[in-house]
């Protein structure tokens, strides 16, 4: 690479936020290959002076400018010249090259030996005595300066050194939490070239296929976003932090970045990025920019780039849009969002690299829905008191947590302890019973898998020919049945029409009475010379009828041993089951009757009788689930039932280690070291 551009130069010097936009509008329109490194040194050279002068004392300062009504610290825009810049661009232009034989490798593509050599001499330059989680470490100034680097930066300083050697094939690879390189004719081959957490040297030069196999959430099962050039850009103003320290942020920092942020949207580098437009969106919930798209659009715009370009396999566009809404009081749609994110990690198996997204998921379960529940359920919000009370949002708190125990099912590690089982009680507890008992769950992708297995071992031959066994027991006893009623019951006269009707209805829905009625048919035979046609329907609902023996007690009203009868029906019946049936079958004769009497037809008493017949109308549920994983799914009755719940079977079944490894993904086949966390985006408090 030539070095820096003469239309980069005449940018210089920077006082302002509008002559930095110039200067990257510049490298991004003016050149396919925009200087990586020249625009890390500026924006790590602006972060330094923003945030790192910027310290206790100076809050302080503040604190005591705001109190007498004065200001303690004059915003101020430093002064980037561009000897500076050019002075640490070539100090790393003369590592990499002094470092490198260019001899030793083909021209035109690299290889994983450059890759490997590179790393190594950005690795080696490091200082081994500092906290290497650090903020403001991501950019090459503090390399240059202070031998300093975060692991995002080791990954930006590697792609900037292979472009000024001249390899235009490597680019950076991010998923949420990590950065590796692909290089290549091609650009399918991988490389790691910077640590996660407390880190492994060995793995530098090593291809991802070993992280992606385990099915960790750091490797985004291989839907990382891959970067060009201009992405690389976006990704290196999408690192730059503003925080001066936990409580207090740089407020021209943050403009600067916004306005480079929307540089990058308009350009339309960022389409592919959903990191990068939750950043923006996060930016703009703070402070919006007139004309430009509303914080919600840019998280639904991430949402949709994360669901079109990288199969739903990215978390964090639905945590910062459920943050944003949780913050504005819209807990509902907060829930929704959360159970969103929930489904995403259960494609991932858990593992101790995944610090970052756990500790995103245990603050949501841990303090967020509890809060809002436990407002809703003593009245302390209109918003949160609509949450207990919803059925839909039980649904997704059900959702939540069936995503986090299907990350856990076929880890290595588990996720669930007493914590998260005590805090699941506490939220499920804030919703009454009735609300409980209004959502439907059905099992989903867990039950199929088992399916496919039953099916491929044979087993639903077997379940289809039991089944026909069953059957044909049935007719057998109801054969059997048809031919014990004849002999208890004599009926007299003609049995009304309305009566079969209705007992039918009680019995079962219509439709299987007809087809029941259809079936009888066929075995039905009866000598109408020696004993009247009795509709078989109507018999196998007088043999199921239940006797009740405190119908024949003296004590009963009416002054009769047997309410309902007269003596002449008691002297001819010949058993109780008679009598009762005698008895039953008058009462629903008076309540036909009662029906006719109000003018309804034959019609509509098949359809719309049911409170004349004394039939209960049921509620239907209004929220349907889908649950997945083998702990909710054996929890489900408990869960949805209206009844008391058994607090101790639910702490149990949520902390039991799962033993579950069905097909949906690979088991692990290597265990890597306890691994901490790449710097990512500035978590709210």
């Amino acid at each position: 690479m030539a070095g820096i551009r003469d239309p980069a130069k005449q940018c210089f010097p920077l006082q302002e936020i509008k002559s930095v936009v110039s200067l990257f509008r510049s490298e991004l329109t003016d050149t396919s290959e925009p200087n990586l490194a020249m625009l890390s040194i500026v924006a790590g050279m602006i972060e330094n002076v923003l945030t790192s002068n910027r310290g206790a004392s100076s809050a302080a300062g503040e604190a005591v400018g705001a109190v007498n009504n004065t200001v303690g610290i004059e915003p101020i825009f430093p002064v980037v010249e561009l000897p500076n810049v050019e002075a640490l661009y070539c100090k790393f232009e003369t590592q990499i090259k002094g470092s490198v034989d260019l001899s030793d490798y083909k021209p035109g593509y690299a290889t994983r030996s450059l890759i490997k050599k590179v790393s190594d001499i950005v690795w080696s330059s490091l200082t081994r005595s500092y906290y290497k989680e650090k903020a403001h470490l991501q950019s090459l100034f503090s390399l240059l300066t202070g031998n300093k680097l975060d692991c995002f930066g080791v990954a930006v300083a590697v792609v900037a050194a292979c472009q000024i050697l001249g390899y235009k094939d490597v680019h950076m690879a991010l998923s949420e939490d990590h950065a590796w390189v692909v290089f290549g004719e091609d650009g399918t081959d991988t490389a790691e070239v910077t640590w996660h957490g407390k880190g492994n040297e060995d793995k530098r030069g090593q291809s991802i296929k070993l992280g992606v196999a385990e099915g960790s959430w750091l490797y985004l099962n291989d839907h990382p976003v891959v970067c060009d050039r201009m992405m690389e850009v976006a990704a290196l103003v999408s690192a730059i932090n503003p925080s001066v320290n936990s409580s207090l942020d740089s407020i021209e920092l943050a403009s600067l970045k916004q306005e480079l942020m929307w540089l990058l949207y308009d350009l339309g580098h960022l389409k592919k990025y959903p990191m990068a437009l939750g950043n923006l969106g996060d930016l703009e919930s703070i402070d919006p920019t007139p004309s430009k798209l509303t914080t919600i659009e840019l998280f639904e715009e991430a949402i949709t780039a994360a669901q079109n370009d990288y199969d739903n396999h990215h978390v964090y566009p639905y945590t910062y849009l459920g943050g944003h809404l949780y913050r504005n009081f819209e807990y509902k749609m907060a829930m929704e969002q959360w159970a969103e994110a929930s489904g995403v990690i259960s494609r991932y198996n858990y593992n101790r690299e995944d610090e970052e997204v756990y500790k995103e998921f245990m603050e949501i379960a841990n303090d967020l829905i509890p809060y809002i529940v436990k407002t809703g359920s003593a009245g302390g919000s209109e918003a949160a008191t609509r949450v207990v009370n919803d059925p839909e949002c039980y649904g997704y708190f059900l959702r939540f947590y069936d995503g986090i125990c299907l990350w856990e099912e076929g880890s290595t590690t588990p996720v669930l302890h007493i914590t998260w089982a005590k805090r699941f009680i506490a939220s499920l507890t804030r919703f009454n019973a009735d609300i409980r008992e209004l959502v439907e769950v059905e099992s989903g992708r867990y039950d199929k898998l088992m399916d496919e297995e039953d099916e491929e071992n044979g087993q639903e031959d077997d379940k289809r020919e039991s089944k026909e066994d069953d059957i044909k027991e049935e007719m057998e006893e109801i054969k059997e049945e048809i031919k014990i009623e004849r002999r208890v019951i004599k009926t007299r006269g003609d049995i009304n029409q309305n009566f079969v009707r209705s007992k039918k209805y009680k019995r079962n829905n219509r439709k299987k009475v007809l087809a029941e009625s259809q079936e009888r048919t066929d075995v039905k035979s009866v000598d109408s010379s020696n004993a009247p046609l009795v509709d078989p329907s109507c018999s196998d609902t007088m043999l199921n009828t239940e006797t009740d023996f405190n119908d024949f007690l003296s004590t009963r009203s009416n002054g009769s041993a047997f309410p309902g009868m007269t003596m002449e029906s008691v002297m001819k019946a010949e058993s109780p089951a008679e009598m009762s049936f005698s008895r039953r079958w008058k009462t629903q004769m008076s309540e036909d009757e009662e029906c006719r009497d109000l003018g309804e037809n034959q019609d509509s008493l098949n359809s719309s009788n049911d409170s004349c017949l004394g039939l209960p109308i049921l509620r239907p549920p209004v929220a349907h689930i889908i649950l997945n994983s083998a702990k909710m799914l054996a929890l489900k009755d408990i869960l949805t039932t209206s009844g008391k719940l058994n607090m101790a079977a639910i702490q149990l079944q949520l902390t039991a280690q799962s033993q579950v490894h069905v097909s949906k993904r690979p088991r692990s086949i290597s265990e890597y070291e306890d691994f901490g966390s790449l710097r990512r985006r500035p978590r709210r408090e």
